[in-house]
């Protein structure tokens, strides 16, 4: 045939509906897609989240490497820790039941601190001459490297399990989560730096504003990790809490704020914490708010709203927005340059909601590494 006298034209012709070839190519799509589609999108998003779950293998990996090589290097075991430590990532939390609520916080509140107390013990023996800064800092590395490791076996089991079912509807939801996922695993992975050097976190903004504020006043224990100042301002008694800086811990506000209330009587709570922005959101903007500002697992919260409540304190907060990613890695200086401001703000706040002789309580919430008082 001689294509370049071949008329293309009726190849394709529209006027017969009959032609073969324009059947075959409408047709053959449409069945492809009709039996296959699920098929070839499941190979489409598996191939997406392979990458995805690629990328929490390595940093799983790189998080366990940085931890074995940080307590061999500065607190030179003198077994190898290896083993240890991968007992250590593999540790599980079992929450109480919950059918009956009725004290549910408590058991919550006593299961994680003796997984707290347990870790604490172990590391110490480890290295048993190891300071309390050097234990918070592999404290804070093991629970990152825990969490990756726990973020990657769900995420690969969800994969696999989808896979194996030839299960399209099941990895929707994977492929939907997997972006946020990925932002959290990510901040954890570049968090390690900091953490590690003992260097001020944006989720530490709350204890620097306290711990400025407590410079030259005379400082005590009042909980674990926690400690305590007294000062004045405008006639009024002011007490600062927050977490014993500059070791990576929050302190126990709730336990501190029990002991507080049986000898004093408080008027009036000022929290100042960190706070996740909305996509959109400036970093480091400030907000006003009522209730008790504090994140965890609750049960600091609840401790502390309960207080509050049966001693009828009012509660107001101050916030410093932050992404995921400032709250957990180096402090940014765009958030530190609001300690000022937001000192004032501070100072503000008391004087239009005590009065002349009222009692305040300043605490600041967060992660205290690298933040003395």
């Amino acid at each position: 045939m001689n294509f370049t006298n071949f008329d293309i034209d009726q190849l394709f012709s529209m006027s017969d509906d009959t032609n073969p070839l324009m059947m075959l190519i409408w047709i053959l799509p449409i069945f492809l897609f009709v039996f296959y589609g699920q098929r070839i999108q499941l190979y489409v998003t598996s191939g997406e989240i392979k990458k995805g779950i690629g990328k929490l293998d390595l940093y799983r990996n790189e998080s366990k490497k940085e931890l074995i090589d940080y307590i061999q290097k500065n607190l030179k075991p003198k077994d190898d820790p290896t083993k240890k430590i991968d007992r250590f990532l593999d540790y599980f939390t079992i929450m109480p039941v919950e059918m009956d609520p009725n004290g549910i916080v408590d058991k919550v509140q006593h299961v994680v601190r003796l997984r707290e107390d347990y870790t604490r013990n172990h590391i110490r023996l480890i290295s048993p001459e190891i300071s309390d800064l050097e234990l918070n800092k592999v404290q804070t590395l093991l629970e990152i490297a825990s969490s990756l490791q726990m973020i990657y076996k769900i995420i690969n089991h969800m994969f696999l399990t989808a896979k194996k079912q030839n299960n399209y509807p099941l990895i929707l939801p994977l492929q939907m989560i997997l972006p946020f996922i990925m932002e959290q695993a990510e901040a954890m992975k570049d968090a390690i730096p900091a953490f590690k050097a003992g260097q001020p976190v944006g989720d530490g903004i709350g204890p620097m504003i306290v711990g400025k504020m407590m410079l030259n006043c005379k400082k005590e224990d009042i909980a674990f990790q926690t400690v305590l100042a007294k000062t004045e301002y405008e006639n009024r008694n002011v007490y600062l809490l927050k977490a014993k800086g500059p070791g990576s811990t929050v302190g126990r506000p709730a336990d501190a704020l029990k002991e507080i209330i049986s000898k004093n009587k408080i008027d009036s709570i000022i929290m100042i914490d960190a706070a996740l922005k909305m996509e959109g959101e400036d970093s480091a903007t400030v907000a006003h708010g009522f209730g008790a500002a504090i994140g965890g697992i609750g049960t600091e919260k609840f401790h502390i709203e309960e207080i509050a409540t049966s001693n009828n304190i009012p509660i107001q907060s101050i916030v410093i927005k932050q992404s995921v990613t400032e709250a957990i890695t180096l402090m940014t200086k765009e958030i530190s340059d609001q300690a000022d401001n937001v000192l004032s703000q501070v100072y503000e706040m008391i004087k239009d909601n005590t009065k002349s002789g009222d009692s305040v309580l300043i605490i600041g919430v967060g992660n205290t590494s690298g933040v003395p008082q």
